[in-house]
């Protein structure tokens, strides 16, 4: 592990109701410059996770530090994008979101400076959405608003990219489009990258390390040494059987047959 970790949770517990925690007991150290893969059915924690992170929700015991700090909430060190698109007037623009975002200013009313402005067209050029910035955001696909509300988390050059559910309802070939982007913003920037998503395969490639939440519990380290009957099966309480087959991998409940991850981009 890193000597300097971006996150440390230490015997953490988080939820909305101490009689009835979400994720119990929790420890881990994040090392800086790691792209992490946060997996879990519906209700596991994923999202609770992130808005501990974000500081929107105190531990109910333990501790939780990122970047050296207690989180806090709007923390300019980390970037955000959140799982729901959100909706804005018709005729705004994602320039005019952008230029809201960076001056705090309501949207269709920013006022710029010229190097806001430039920082602004860096981060549009590097996600690729110079031919978008100034169409009407709500008149783009969802996958070009995901680029949008990309550039819009890393203004202010964060350290920490918080992504909730970044891949939900794209097509598998905008899934990979939106994959290699994240993987080379990740270690172009050096960000500590966590990304919720149910399907694992898509992110074989570009994930340095997996979180998996079940049953109240959560458990990080590297694909193999997470993604295996073992470590799944004690995680979920149990019988967990993981299947390789044709370069994919299946988390399948071996009780019920149900296939944790079957829906695949």
């Amino acid at each position: 592990m890193s000597l300097n970790p971006s996150i440390i949770a230490t015997n953490l517990t988080i939820g909305y109701d101490l009689a009835s925690p979400i994720i119990q007991h929790f420890n881990a150290e994040i090392p800086s410059n790691q792209f992490v893969g946060v997996f879990g059915s519906n209700g596991a924690g994923k999202t609770t996770l992130l808005r501990s992170l974000l500081g929107l929700l105190k531990p109910l015991s333990g501790e939780l530090t990122v970047l050296g700090n207690t989180p806090t909430c709007g923390d300019k060190r980390i970037g955000y994008m959140p799982q729901g698109i959100p909706n804005v007037q018709i005729n705004i623009s994602g320039r005019a979101l952008l230029a809201a975002t960076i001056n705090g200013s309501r949207w269709g009313l920013p006022l710029i400076s010229k190097k806001n402005q430039q920082t602004i067209d860096q981060v549009v050029a590097f996600v690729g959405a110079e031919n978008l910035i100034d169409r009407p955001f709500m008149q783009l696909s969802g996958g070009e608003r995901r680029r949008i509300l990309l550039a819009q988390a890393l203004l202010g050059n964060p350290q920490i990219l918080l992504l909730d559910e970044p891949l939900a309802n794209l097509d598998p070939h905008y899934q990979h489009v939106m994959i290699d982007l994240l993987a080379r913003v990740q270690k172009k920037f050096g960000i500590t990258l966590l990304l919720t998503a149910h399907d694992i395969n898509p992110l074989m490639g570009v994930m340095t390390q997996v979180l998996y939440l079940a049953g109240g519990k959560a458990v990080i380290g590297n694909v193999d040494e997470v993604v295996n009957n073992t470590v799944l099966s004690n995680l979920y309480g149990s019988p967990i059987e993981v299947i390789h087959y044709q370069g994919r991998v299946f988390v399948m409940h071996s009780q019920t047959g149900q296939v944790e991850n079957g829906v695949c981009g």
